[in-house]
């Protein structure tokens, strides 16, 4: 009996490490600040994006991938851990801007993401992946870094937003020390990352998470590419086109040379990656996921250094350009190379697919706000029609004031508080956001008012409070 006993847990085991040895690894390109618009195969032609565009030729490019936040660490919060910012309370990049002077008082929010929440390199990690970590972290501070939550190394990942001393060494990353003066930020985080797959446990799969500092500010030039942009930029009659967003401007124009190097720099790094994995083997058994936190920062006071047309606005604002993100999947033996997916989604669908494609059982309890694509990745068609919503009551540098926003089938409307204002538009129709239909269809601006107001009770979202006697001049 005990000899049978033995037999049948050497099989149960080996049958175990079979499949986790059938299990998909992941890497995940999440890039900062980088907008819908500035990739060539989302329509630039000012950057030069080959590497990632031949990525997006290989799997599936959305077409309509959002973020759940137009700032970054209530994004980077949802992808962790399939959830809402409203429901882990995150709702601005931390520590956030506190020194307004508008008609609304700060809404407290968490200053790092709870130990308490799941995420998806837990999950993995328990189900025997290797989890590596590198780039921008943004979600806390000490005690609650990549390696508190479920990585099992951190290259670089801490808790501010900025690169600190910028993308040249020698930098001030308390988790990444410079091997020299002029060594660029990015490509060292590339040269960790591919040593890792060197390196690697071989017995296990692996998520190699990659969330680059760039595109952010400080603007630095990358140096290997900018002479080629300030080449291109010749081309442009006049000074940079702006418009008018509120209080502040956006950038009409793709022609800064500066982010256009930058840009290059991540296609570089992509590339780099890519061929690493195609070279050691791994490109079949690897799932590629690319992503970007928020819009590009086009709306400032002065003006952005992107620009997110056809889309309105960018980074800070509830308008397309400040949600809607350059997202590509490709997932060997489910995706179709070059396909093309028009449903939108949202950044908390992460998780649910990687579980899904790594044949692990899903966890509604906590991804509650995901749901898995792996249907749209096979190419089939969505069997319902999903509702959006985003709650930003905060101030941003980029001229926003708080509000929220809804996004239902092809509608969406976004609630200024500022003025107790409100727009509605038909995005089908409409997508750039020009065509304001809340005064014609008072029947449609009503409903979805209201089902924002519910979903915002249901989830108990904080509301800014107004300051005592404010008077707006």
């Amino acid at each position: 009996m005990r000899y049978a006993f033995c037999v049948l847990v050497l099989a149960v085991c080996a049958a175990s490490s079979a499949q986790a040895a059938e299990r998909p690894n992941f890497v995940f390109f999440l890039v900062d600040d980088l907008g819908w618009a500035d990739l060539g195969c989302y329509g630039s032609t000012f950057h030069e994006t080959p590497n990632i565009d031949k990525l997006a030729g290989g799997g599936m490019r959305f077409t309509q991938g959002y973020a759940a936040c137009p700032v970054c660490s209530p994004t980077r919060a949802s992808i962790m851990t399939g959830r809402h910012p409203v429901r882990v309370d995150i709702t601005d990049w931390i520590p956030g801007a506190r020194n307004n002077k508008g008609r609304f008082k700060h809404v407290n929010d968490r200053d790092d993401l709870a130990l308490e929440e799941t995420t998806i390199a837990e999950t993995l990690r328990e189900n025997n992946y290797q989890t590596f970590f590198a780039g921008k972290w943004h979600l806390g501070n000490e005690g609650n870094w990549p390696t508190e939550q479920g990585f099992d190394i951190n290259i670089g990942g801490h808790h501010k937003g900025s690169p600190p001393g910028g993308y040249y060494s020698p930098w001030n990353n308390p988790v990444l020390k410079s091997k020299g003066d002029g060594e660029y930020l990015t490509e060292r985080l590339t040269e960790e990352s591919i040593h890792f797959l060197e390196t690697r446990d071989q017995a296990k799969p692996f998520l190699l998470y990659l969330a680059y500092y760039n595109v952010h500010t400080p603007i630095q030039p990358y140096k290997k590419r900018v002479d080629h942009y300030q080449e291109k930029a010749k081309q442009f009659e006049g000074k940079t086109p702006f418009q008018a967003e509120g209080a502040a401007r956006s950038r009409m124009r793709q022609d800064n040379p500066e982010y256009a190097s930058m840009v290059a720099a991540v296609d570089d790094s992509v590339g780099a990656i890519l061929d690493a994995l195609d070279r050691l083997s791994l490109a079949d058994d690897t799932v590629v996921i690319f992503f970007s936190d928020n819009g590009g920062l086009c709306t400032v006071g002065g003006m952005g250094p992107t620009c997110n047309l056809p889309l309105r606005s960018g980074k800070g604002w509830l308008y397309e350009g400040g949600v809607r993100e350059p997202m590509i999947i490709r997932a060997p033996g489910v995706t179709k190379p070059g396909s093309v997916c028009d449903t939108p989604v949202v950044s908390m669908d992460f998780f649910p697919t990687m579980l899904a494609l790594a044949d692990l059982p899903a966890q509604p309890q906590l991804h509650v706000d995901g749901e898995s694509l792996v249907p749209l990745l096979e190419g089939e068609s969505p069997t319902e029609q999903r509702t959006f919503y985003w709650h930003y009551p905060h101030y941003h540098g980029s001229k926003w004031t708080p509000g929220a926003s809804i996004r239902d089938g092809d509608w969406k409307l976004i609630e200024f508080y500022e003025d107790d204002r409100v727009e509605l538009f038909n995005l089908k129709q409409d997508p750039g956001e020009h065509h304001d239909l809340s005064t014609s269809n008072p029947e449609k601006t009503t409903q979805l008012r209201q089902k924002l107001k519910a979903w915002q009770t249901k989830l108990k979202a904080k509301m800014p409070e107004e300051v005592a006697g404010f008077k707006k001049d």
